[in-house]
């Protein structure tokens, strides 16, 4: 990192708030249908890899793939005290359920396009072409930072681990900022 970009980084929030939303209509299901035990491993890696980079979890739900209840849930997490960071993991693909990007998009006062570009490029050195079927996609809102990732546990890792936990801070200071 050269040092303009060191300078530019000073001053970034060393610890951040999480809110994690995990959008899966058969995972919800099984919550309904009283599963106490809903396997959610994208939903614990994000949670595990998020503490381990010393932020902090406030909380972590998992809503079905509606686009009204995303969208409100979006709203509702930027109205919340203390959250800095809202993550929403799963639909994000092509289906005719995969409506989290459609839902959350709206909400960006600014998108963060390099975001979604560098996660398909990263992804494409691990799992080829099939990198093109990734909406990934980030923004920013009312002074937080929005992103939508897939739920599967590696793009989840790859999501988080060389993108999100290295560049949030930064990207936190910025819309945090007074004109």
């Amino acid at each position: 990192m050269s040092e303009v970009s060191r300078m530019h980084k000073a001053g970034v929030p060393a610890v951040l708030n999480f809110a994690v939303y995990i959008c899966s209509t058969s995972r919800y299901r099984q919550i309904l249908q009283g599963g106490k035990d809903v396997s959610d491993v994208g939903g614990e890696t994000i949670v595990e890899l998020i503490t381990n980079g010393g932020h902090n979890v406030l909380f972590k739900k998992i809503v079905p793939d509606d686009s009204a209840l995303i969208s409100d849930v979006a709203q509702q997490a930027l109205e919340m005290a203390g959250v800095d960071v809202i993550i929403f993991s799963g639909g994000t693909g092509i289906t005719p359920n995969d409506v989290t990007v459609e839902s959350v998009s709206p909400i960006f006062e600014k998108g963060l396009p390099g975001f979604g570009e560098f996660f398909r490029r990263l992804s494409f050195e691990s799992i080829g072409t099939a990198a093109v079927l990734s909406r990934a996609t980030a923004g920013v809102a009312k002074g937080k930072v929005l992103f939508c990732i897939p739920g599967s546990p590696d793009a989840v890792r790859l999501a988080v681990e060389a993108l999100i936990l290295p560049e949030v801070p930064h990207i936190v200071k910025h819309v945090r900022e007074q004109k």
